[in-house]
């Protein structure tokens, strides 16, 4: 089997509402969506969609740019040594790993296909049908904020993250004894500063939420700053946004700056590197997040498979895009939630198919 074509797609993905981080406000998205098209008929799907060119170096038109650099360097190579093929786009590119996940989900889309085998089974197998999700909650007033938890709990989530950074800490401070006031003992909350806190701002705010069983996601900029002030927090510290790759874990996991972590699919590469993280994570007992930042149907359904496959009680969910997105990219197989958990998808490979009216034209092919 070879590659014989490669056709890149943009899809509108973009927010039902107004989505507002620290760092941004975000409401039109488009997703780069990867097909891999091989010379026995088999196809396969991959996915990349940075939410926007500020949150992160990780940026739509970078993307690309990047395929632009690989796409013809991967004609001939057989999609399931997928291996080899990550090999080829290090050779082809340095760095942009967030386009190179996108081929790496596609490759092990058709690894699937070709092997009769869900994603989720050929690296591990899945421990459950389902996998449990958590709810991210936007910057709003303490009482929207409050109010939105209370009804995502009744929902079934039981995990809720809370956007905070951005304006002043008394606020965060309120929303979070709000918060932690509005739902019922059990529920997990993580306090997401999306790496907007100074180090000074991140102390006052765990001492004086020190009766809040919590997380602190990303509260400073780098990890060094969160070395610096780490024994001093009243809270466990998840990494997310300086969790950039299988080296940037290994080092926080070997020097003891993270109690857990916020793992983004595409960020760190693809199916191919999340499944190293996860087994370095399992070796250390850290738990993790998959999920990534924003896309459809195939990126939520390739953070279900690996997801699936995390032990539960290392696991923190995979948060996925559905709720605040318009629609499928497979209105046969929709990846979706319901009461707080996600459907393994059941189909060889990913189990999702994008439609072709959801795709349209090709924006560049190659092969």
């Amino acid at each position: 089997m070879k590659l014989a074509g490669i056709n890149i797609y943009n899809v509108d993905v973009s927010a039902v509402r107004q989505l507002k981080l620290a760092s941004a406000t975000v409401l039109h998205l488009e997703s780069t969506v990867v097909e891999l098209i091989t010379d026995t008929g088999l196809v396969g799907f991959g996915e990349t969609c940075p939410v926007g060119p500020v949150y992160q170096p990780q940026h739509m038109l970078g993307a690309r740019a990047a395929f632009q650099e690989i796409g013809s360097s991967l004609i001939g190579l057989d999609p399931r040594n997928i291996g080899q093929l990550n090999r080829a786009m290090d050779a082809a590119l340095n760095g942009s790993r967030y386009a190179k996940a996108a081929i790496d989900i596609a490759a092990w889309d058709i690894a699937g296909k070709a092997y009769n085998r869900r994603v989720c089974d050929l690296i591990g197998g899945a421990t459950s049908d389902t996998i449990p999700t958590y709810y991210s909650i936007t910057t709003a007033s303490p009482d929207e904020m409050a109010r939105e938890a209370r009804e995502r709990q009744r929902e079934g989530y039981a995990r809720i993250q809370l956007k905070i950074g951005g304006r002043d800490l008394e606020e965060d401070i309120e929303t979070l004894h709000k918060v932690k006031d509005a739902v019922k003992p059990g529920i997990r909350i993580a306090a997401d500063a999306n790496r907007s806190l100074t180090s000074r701002d991140a102390m006052f705010l765990s001492h004086r939420c020190m009766g809040i069983s919590m997380v602190m996601e990303q509260p400073c900029n780098t990890v060094e700053e969160i070395a610096a002030i780490r024994h001093q927090l009243c809270h466990p510290v998840y990494i997310d946004e300086s969790a950039e790759d299988v080296n940037s874990i290994m080092r926080a996991v070997s020097g003891g700056l993270a109690d857990g972590f916020g793992i983004k699919l595409t960020r760190v590469g693809g199916i191919s590197a999340l499944r190293t993280i996860r087994d370095i994570c399992d070796a250390r007992s850290l738990p993790h997040t998959c999920d990534d930042t924003w896309g459809g149907d195939i990126i939520a359904a390739a953070c279900v498979h690996v997801g699936a496959t995390v032990a539960p009680s290392r696991f923190e969910g995979s948060w996925i895009a559905a709720p605040h997105i318009r629609g499928h990219f497979d209105d046969t197989n929709p990846v979706r939630i319901e009461a707080g958990r996600i459907q393994v998808p059941t189909g060889p490979g990913l189990g999702v198919t994008p439609g072709k009216v959801q795709l349209g034209s090709p924006i560049m092919s190659f092969g």
